[in-house]
């Protein structure tokens, strides 16, 4: 049977895929992952409905669906389209998830999908605007309104990670060849691996993001200057971001947005980019963590 007010989201990452079940008051009843098949469009529709036939096996009820997405429906042609988990890209993934479940699916970027969870029961609960960000192996960017994904006419508002790197330096430009064929996307300066790829570059260690920030807590010269340099970079996007939206909160989700030392070391670096004579906006850690982009899927159907 069906239960009003149900909802199943799906998280598709470039490494696992995500299930949740949330009742009508929100709550978590069922929760499952598999690993995502890599490059294989067609497994990657099979997993998906493998895990709602679960989630609704389990729950004995159907439930709405919503995905989350690494990338964007195109307005024009419904078809998946900047995605770096490039099987999906022109492939016609809502209708074909739609016609393998049966039902209307609604799909999001999983940026949008941060935004909307922290939006509705996280850390930006009581916020009118909501920007947030995804800091992991990529960089995104999420936009809600009201408790509602703004997606905008095209289908790619908060697409900020493709934006140039705000007030280049020098040696800043023209930036690092980006997967989507363009320079200096911030996606190549704020990423995780961006942060490594700038350290290696500048030292010739080759260190992941959180080793990085760990030597630098010890306090290797290198590794904070690495740090300061990834934390001004970061705070002139998002100033830019504030320029723009004038957001109440901002929120940081993916794995470089574990690094505390960002939610105080930001705020204090981005007010001299900020054309404001007063900064209140927020940087906050995302309430739900690495689930936050599937509980927005949920929440997709409102």
């Amino acid at each position: 049977m069906a239960a009003e007010g149900w909802r199943i989201g799906v998280d598709l990452g470039g490494t696992k895929i995500e299930v949740l079940a949330l009742d009508s008051q929100g709550r978590e009843r069922f929760r499952r992952r598999l690993s995502t098949p890599q490059g294989d469009y067609e497994a990657t529709l099979a997993t998906i409905r493998q895990l709602v036939v679960e989630a609704e096996s389990a729950l004995q009820m159907s439930a709405s669906v919503g995905v989350a997405i690494p990338g964007s429906l195109s307005a024009a042609t419904g078809l998946v389209r900047n995605a770096n988990s490039v099987c999906l890209n022109g492939r016609p993934l809502q209708a074909d998830l739609q016609s393998l479940l049966d039902r209307p699916v609604r799909l999001a970027n999983d940026a949008n999908c941060l935004a909307l969870s922290e939006a509705v029961d996280g850390a930006a609960r009581d916020a009118r605007l909501v920007f947030a960000v995804i800091l992991g192996t990529g960089t995104g960017g999420g936009i809600a309104v009201k408790q509602r994904v703004v997606a905008g006419l095209n289908g790619i508002a908060g697409e900020w990670g493709h934006n140039p790197l705000p007030w280049p330096e020098a040696d800043e430009y023209p930036g690092p060849l980006c997967w989507c064929g363009r320079r200096g996307c911030l996606e190549t300066w704020i990423s995780g691996p961006g942060m490594a790829a700038r350290h290696a570059q500048a030292t010739g260690e080759t260190l992941k993001a959180q080793e990085i920030v760990a030597r630098a807590a010890a306090g290797d010269r290198a590794a904070k200057i690495t740090l300061e340099r990834f934390v001004d970079r970061l705070a002139r996007g998002l100033a830019q971001v504030i320029n723009l939206l004038d957001p109440e909160v901002i929120v940081l989700g993916g794995g470089v947005s574990n690094i505390g030392y960002l939610y105080e070391a930001v705020p204090a670096c981005w007010e001299k980019y900020i054309f404001s004579d007063h900064v209140a906006t927020r940087l906050l850690p995302a309430l739900h963590g690495d689930s936050s982009g599937v509980r927005g899927a949920a929440w997709l159907w409102e």
